[in-house]
């Protein structure tokens, strides 16, 4: 169904997102610019991008394995569930659920976390139109952001969650966010006077604009950058052409100079605000590659990046190392009597460069553009060299933290080197993994799609399905995950067009050892733009970005409540659904009515699909009217990626 609104009301919907960066939007645009002071911390000892030789603390860092979740996590979810309460109280009761006291139902349960609704977030990869539609989703998300609370809105569903990950595309956003001391999707996108915060205008082979456009200017941008990977190289590191690709994307993600070399993804942990548990905790997955092998299957290992740690729950691995020490010279689990520990090595820019490593391709597709110099482009085809042409999707993690470890069942044991690859490769392109894992006990995960599965770069659950299908090995070591159907049903029964609920009926874990979260998909659609742009486009003007911005908030709010006024009313029975069902509370006919709508209730229609090219919901913006379905930036401004788009199929 299409709903055809005049423009003028539609100018209204979400505005804030849709305004250009340049003005638009009064007060709020001026004040959120002077709001991001602290943000995750340059704290690499060695001043630069290299790791650098530190003393270990006292207790020396070890492997601990996976049977339960570190002790940091356990401290700090005593005080972040606690912190979930109030606005979770406030976002039920501004639900509109009238058959039942919600608030009260938490507020009477809410020194008992076992009632008390888990929230999490996965926000797929997708390149930039993943991180674009996943900040749609986070804005609409976010009590902060003006016009969230409208009665249309989902706003306080950010500040009720526990967990926000984000692999490849998603990377991006969330390690963004966190990088700038948890700032606002709409303070990002407006940054600062001079910032290349947000800024895709120019493209990542060009450079920030804030350099001014010029060959010098340019070439100045890539010349730093491989001064900085030079650095980590002198200093007795392999580099990767993943170190190039993750400095590169920190300049556009990261509010600093050069794009924060020195800054470490484990200095979130230290920053005022996770610290005293005010924010969702992020989560990064990569997968990876076993030695020896080219395809990432459904049984690689799959491995986490959080504050505190980095490893894996899978049974191969089943440990984790302290992420501040990861690249120390761990061997069976600890660090040799007489060794020293490292610290730098999870360089912010890394981590999130290692979980979409599959633009490593991307750069080297473009080695030959005027945009970018000799020396890098040498570098990088030195690098492959030694790589071979099989390997330039890798991010090197060496030392193997996990080297001799868990030898029976860990493959890259007896490896130096730990490989690991961007997190979608696996097909698993929403990170769910961190949040079914039983130990976190998440009863209710959006998962926010912007995977290109079809011919015109929508998803069709694929990621879902990846998931479901790898529940159902011995990889998953006993993770259950609600069915999904196949990629025909979705798209005809419109599964990626509106939200889908999955595994409302429980009965279908009868014999699991667990019941895993409900499952709220939410599906990259067009609403009032054409947001199927390609993974694999360099560069937006900042009124595409924005329109799809607004696109994403327009999908994860139904168009402000205009397709359906009820949406941030299932939204809240969602929340509940799991808590009900363990205190054995009633669902309210009004709950009952939004399961019957949007859980899926096991019917398919495997009618093979010949094209998928879905029309607009709502009316498109102005803007969106030039754009190509197929995406692209409205300039056309498309880099050549030639043998990539069987990948891009799967993002």
């Amino acid at each position: 169904m299409r709903f055809l609104l005049p423009l003028p009301l539609l100018s209204l919907i979400s505005a804030t997102l849709g305004s250009p960066a340049s003005g638009g939007q009064g007060d709020t645009a001026i004040d959120v610019r002077h709001v991001m002071n602290a943000r995750a911390f340059p704290n690499n000892p060695s001043g630069s991008y290299a790791p650098a030789i530190v003393d270990c603390p006292q207790e020396r860092p070890t492997v601990r394995g996976a049977g339960s979740l570190s002790q940091s996590e356990q401290d700090w979810l005593r005080n972040r569930r606690n912190k979930t309460i109030d606005p979770l109280v406030e976002f039920l009761r501004n639900s509109n659920l009238s058959d039942f006291d919600a608030a009260g139902y938490v507020t009477s349960n809410s020194q008992n976390f076992s009632i008390v609704p888990n929230v999490g977030i996965a926000v797929s990869g997708g390149g930039y139109r993943a991180l674009m539609n996943g900040a749609g989703f986070v804005a609409a998300a976010d009590s902060r952001v003006p016009g969230s609370l409208d009665s249309g809105g989902i706003g306080g569903l950010l500040q009720s969650s526990t967990y926000l990950a984000g692999l490849s595309g998603g990377g991006w956003l969330v390690g963004s966010i966190f990088a700038n001391n948890f700032s606002s999707v709409v303070e990002l996108r407006d940054g600062y006077q001079g910032s290349a915060l947000w800024q895709f205008s120019n493209s990542i082979f060009e450079g920030p604009r804030s350099r001014g456009i010029s060959i010098v200017n340019t070439v100045e941008y890539w010349d730093d950058i491989a001064n900085q990977v030079d650095d980590k190289r002198d200093a007795g590191y392999d580099v990767s052409i993943t170190d190039y690709w993750g400095r590169a994307l920190s300049v556009q993600l990261i509010n600093a100079a050069d794009g924060g070399p020195t800054y470490t993804f484990s200095s979130i942990a230290d920053t005022p605000n996770f610290q005293s548990a005010d924010t969702p905790m992020p989560i990064l997955v990569a997968d990876e590659r076993r030695p020896g092998t080219e395809v990432i299957s459904l049984n690689s290992t799959v491995f986490e990046f959080n504050p505190w740690e980095f490893g894996s729950y899978d049974p191969t691995v089943y440990g984790f190392v302290p992420t501040e020490y990861v690249g120390s010279n761990f061997s069976g689990g600890s660090i040799i009597d007489n060794g020293h520990c490292v610290r730098g090595f999870d360089s912010y820019s890394f981590v999130m460069g290692t979980s979409s490593s599959l633009f490593n391709a991307f750069l080297l597709q473009n080695l030959s553009s005027p945009d970018v110099p000799s020396i890098v482009s040498d570098a990088l085809r030195s690098i492959l060299t030694r790589l071979g042409n099989d390997n330039d999707d890798i991010a090197a993690w060496n030392p193997n933290p996990f080297y001799g470890y868990n030898n029976d069942t860990n493959d890259s044991f007896e490896d130096e080197q730990l490989t690991l690859v961007d997190g979608g490769l696996d097909l698993q392109n929403i990170p769910l993994h961190p949040l079914i894992q039983p130990s976190r006990a998440v009863d209710v995960i959006f998962a926010v799609d912007s995977s290109a599965d079809t011919t015109t770069y929508f998803p069709n659950g694929t990621a879902l399905r990846a998931t479901y299908d790898r529940s159902r090995e011995s990889i998953a070591n006993g993770t259950a995950f609600p069915a999904v159907p196949d990629a025909e049903t979705f798209i005809n029964l419109g599964l990626n067009q509106r939200p889908t609920f999955f595994g409302c009926n429980t009965s279908e874990f009868a014999n699991a050892s667990h019941i895993p979260p409900l499952v709220v998909y939410i599906a990259n659609a067009p609403y009032t733009t054409q947001s199927n742009v390609s993974t694999f486009d360099p560069s937006y003007p900042d009124e595409q970005r924005n329109s799809i911005i607004k696109n994403g908030y327009n999908v994860a709010t139904m168009g402000n409540g205009t397709v359906d006024a009820n949406w941030r009313t299932c939204v809240a029975c969602a929340v509940l659904s799991r808590s009900l069902e363990r205190t054995g509370t009633e669902v309210s006919p009004t709950c009952q009515q939004c399961f019957t709508q949007y859980c899926w209730n096991g019917t398919t229609d495997s009618t093979p699909v010949t094209s998928y090219e879905p029309t607009p919901i709502l009316q498109l913006d102005i803007q969106s009217l030039g754009v190509s379905m197929r995406g692209g930036a409205a300039e056309g401004l498309v880099y050549g990626v030639a043998g990539l788009v069987a990948l891009a199929l799967a993002f």
